[in-house]
């Protein structure tokens, strides 16, 4: 039997047979006139295939699912609109699909759908003939358009094999063409059952040339894309290719990398730091120039580090004042024994900063010789406003830079000591202790105790300005006190902006009470005794100030008592006899 009788019997077959087996396909369509291979998985399609094969035409229905997920697909599920196709070839595999090559005969319209005892889906279809149309001036004209642009679009598309475009130039039936065509296009599944679904043959060309157009709009914008990656790879290294390909396809499809979700981050840390407005302005404006930076170029480096300093400060972050004189008092006496004098001008400060909340008057400054408890008085003042506690020692500083900041400009450049110290503060009303400001010296690059002017005068702290930030930070809600133990090396303008605080050195009978109450109690537990163990009497104490020690404060008192402890527990060690009694320290 020759092909053409062959073909003719099919064509009689197909005519008088109506009912079929069914193959739902996920994300594939088939086009009349092409081969497609198909890989069967499911049940239902392995079995409509076998069953398919059993018969003398091979003959089945296929039509693409509307939701691929889908495992039953039901009548709704799946286009009504398929193919009606030959099995060419089948292959079984070890996994237990089955491969097989199908060929595209006609367009059919699915009537009727039902699972059957056999385990396979059976349609009834009817087969859409295509409208008896002359090959007139108009559809001439459309299939030599898309003839043209499909081998422009062959040029631009090398992933592509040239004899598709070979076997496409050799189709001189327009209906044929269009259909090989899109089998070949890369489109999207509802566009390919689109073009399956338009009978008439002007439509399915004018639909055809738009797509092809599009994708050659699509594989052109790619290498321009690709091009200019190439022109900027000849000056940078592999790494910088990369990223820039990155950022090119960044942009043409707006999706977002790490480098964008960081930039998201510092967006949403920018809002939540309740910046000054044009702090926050500033922020933004610096993180737009981040955005146009390369990600690991040493310009984002500091831009990064620059909008780190500016989230993390406490801009309106506050601890609430604990005004409460009588447990100021209390916490004062607790922590200290004597110095009456600067107890009650301590008090009479909180008295009248529970008035007026905030208070533009002179600073504080603790002067006395060192050992008499400036810096611990200063800790107990921030314990019993319930405020956070910052130290920063301006000894040996003689750099103005240290007090207001570096300028960005300079490498490795960081803000000055005092918004340094007030982020680790994490509140912008912390009690701030500049210690030793009389040690501060003068030289070339400038004079720091000139910078302090700024930070301490209420007049201008509210709108303080380091060289490293740029941008306004308000200290008036600190509460600055200073220590120095001589006034005669600070600068009189700063010794202007200051209420000096004298402490006297103690009296004998003052350090006796001191030893007594913190100074022993606190070297036993640092030493892991206990009074229970060593026991001093108050003429061993007096021994030890008057004969081990000469000065106002009582810092060599506590390290002689630590001394006299250390030898005492060694002696214990040391000892074979179990001491059931405590060691008395006695002045012999």
């Amino acid at each position: 039997m020759t092909q053409k009788q062959e073909k003719e019997n099919l064509q009689n077959n197909i005519s008088t047979q109506n009912v079929l087996p069914f193959i739902p396909l996920r994300d594939t369509v088939v086009f009349p006139s092409t081969v497609t291979p198909l890989n069967l998985g499911r049940e239902i399609s392995i079995s409509a295939a076998e069953h398919s094969l059993s018969t003398q035409d091979k003959l089945i229905v296929v039509s693409c699912q509307k939701k691929p997920n889908v495992e039953q697909p039901g009548f709704d599920d799946v286009y009504h609109i398929g193919c009606l196709a030959k099995i060419l070839r089948s292959i079984s595999s070890p996994d237990g699909s089955l491969k097989v090559l199908i060929e595209g005969l006609d367009r059919v319209k699915i009537l009727s759908y039902k699972y059957t005892d056999k385990g396979f889906i059976e349609v009834e279809y009817e087969i859409l003939q295509q409208q008896p149309l002359q090959q007139n001036i108009e559809i001439e004209a459309l299939f030599r358009q898309a003839k043209t642009e499909f081998e422009e679009y062959m040029k631009i598309n090398r992933k592509l094999p040239i004899e598709i475009l070979l076997s496409a130039q050799n189709i001189e039936e327009p209906s044929k063409f269009a259909d090989t065509v899109a089998t070949y296009l890369n489109l999207k599944t509802q566009d390919k059952q689109q073009l399956l679904e338009l009978v008439n043959l002007r439509d399915r060309l004018e639909t055809l040339i738009k797509h092809i157009i599009a994708e050659k709009e699509i594989l052109k914008i790619e290498e321009r894309l690709q091009t200019r990656v190439k022109q900027q790879i000849e000056k940078t290294q592999k790494e910088y290719y990369l990223t820039e390909q990155m950022k090119a396809i960044q942009k043409e499809l707006r999706q977002k990398d790490d480098f964008a979700k960081e930039l998201d981050e510092l967006k949403e840390k920018i809002k939540q730091a309740k910046m000054p407005k044009e702090a926050e302005e500033i922020a933004l404006k610096e993180l737009s120039r981040l955005e146009k930076m390369m990600p690991y170029s040493p310009e984002a480096t500091v831009s990064r580090t620059y909008l780190d300093w500016l989230i993390s400060l406490p801009w309106s972050a506050k601890t609430k004042d604990v005004l409460d004189i009588k447990r100021a008092k209390e916490i004062l006496d607790e922590d200290h024994y004597g110095l009456e004098k600067v107890k009650e001008r301590v008090l009479e400060y909180l008295a009248v900063l529970k008035r007026v909340k905030k208070i533009k008057g002179p600073i504080l400054c603790f002067v006395g010789p060192p050992g008499v408890g400036k810096t611990s008085i200063a800790k107990s003042i921030a314990r019993a406003l319930g405020r956070n506690f910052v130290s920063v020692s301006l000894g040996g500083v003689r750099d103005e830079a240290e007090i207001r900041g570096h300028r960005r400009t300079y490498i490795g450049s960081l803000p000055g000591r005092i918004i340094q110290w007030m982020r680790k503060a994490k509140s912008k009303n912390p009690v701030f202790l500049l210690d030793e400001i009389d040690k501060m010296g003068v030289d070339w690059r400038g004079d720091p105790s000139a910078a302090l002017l700024e930070v301490l005068d209420p007049e201008q702290n509210y709108r303080f300005v380091d060289h490293y930030l740029d941008v306004e930070f308000d200290l008036s809600d600190v509460m600055f006190i200073c220590t120095a133990n001589t006034t005669y090396t600070i600068s009189p303008t700063l010794l202007d902006r200051l209420e000096l605080i004298y402490f006297s050195g103690y009296t004998w009978e003052e350090k006796l009470q001191i030893a007594k109450k913190y100074l022993i109690p606190k070297e036993l537990k640092n030493h892991g005794s206990s009074e229970n163990e060593i026991q001093f009497t108050d003429d061993a104490i007096k021994e030890i100030i008057d004969k081990y020690t000469r000065e106002a404060g009582v810092r060599n008192l506590e390290r002689e008592i630590a001394n006299v402890i250390r030898k005492t527990l060694k002696e214990l060690s040391l000892s074979s006899k179990e001491k059931t009694e405590p060691v008395v320290i006695t002045k012999d």
